[in-house]
């Protein structure tokens, strides 16, 4: 059994008039109103030595909510972790963070998310002056299915209200965990999840 982490840095986010923008946040990058951090598990150890991983749990640990500047009741933050057997597109990723993959077109598909959770904060009336966001809802899903992929794709997204008051946004550092066991297979059965592994990465985008 392995235990395997990754640490995503903190982002600190500025907001002028309609205009957003990362100061002071390494590994990050902006798509609009929202912040991506990708990174990935490097299995290419047990790729070579022919081993199925199997996942056993997965979580991610946070250190503290988002904080805000000059923010008012209803500004609104949602941040979305997900780790995957294949790469994902910045469109995926947004999307992602509407509707999950619960829609039956929508990337990434069910078997492609290892784990992911998605949660929403908004700024309540009664602690407004606190400086945090408050949590609102957290979901998770993701299939949990073994991969002989040679990477787990990690991100973090973060998605800022375009018509929140807050001008400054921070959310804190967060380490991801999966706990998983290589296992050898059945040369047939490790050949035909190699091969599932290679299709969802070559899978063509679908609108």
């Amino acid at each position: 059994m392995k235990i395997l982490t990754k640490d995503i840095n903190l982002i600190n986010a500025v907001k002028s008039g309609p205009a957003f923008s990362i100061t002071g946040s390494t590994g990050w990058r902006q798509i609009a109103n929202f912040f991506v951090f990708e990174t990935y598990y490097d299995l290419a150890g047990m790729s070579q030595e022919q081993k199925t991983l199997f996942f056993e749990a997965a979580t991610v640990q946070d250190l503290g909510n988002p904080a805000h500047l000059n923010g008012v009741a209803g500004d609104l933050l949602a941040i979305s972790d997900l780790m995957t057997s294949t790469p994902l597109t910045d469109d995926d990723l947004t999307q992602f963070t509407l509707v999950g993959n619960m829609v039956q077109s929508t990337f990434p598909s069910f078997d492609q998310v290892v784990y992911a959770r998605n949660r929403i904060f908004v700024v309540d009336l009664d602690f407004a002056a606190s400086g945090y966001f408050n949590l609102l809802s957290t979901n998770q899903l993701g299939s949990m299915q073994p991969t002989a992929s040679d990477r787990v794709y990690v991100y973090r997204v973060v998605a800022i209200d375009a018509n929140n008051t807050a001008d400054n946004y921070t959310v804190l550092p967060a380490r991801f965990l999966l706990q998983a066991t290589a296992k050898e297979e059945p040369e047939y059965q490790y050949l035909m999840r190699l091969m599932r592994s290679y299709n969802l990465q070559n899978e063509p985008d679908v609108d």
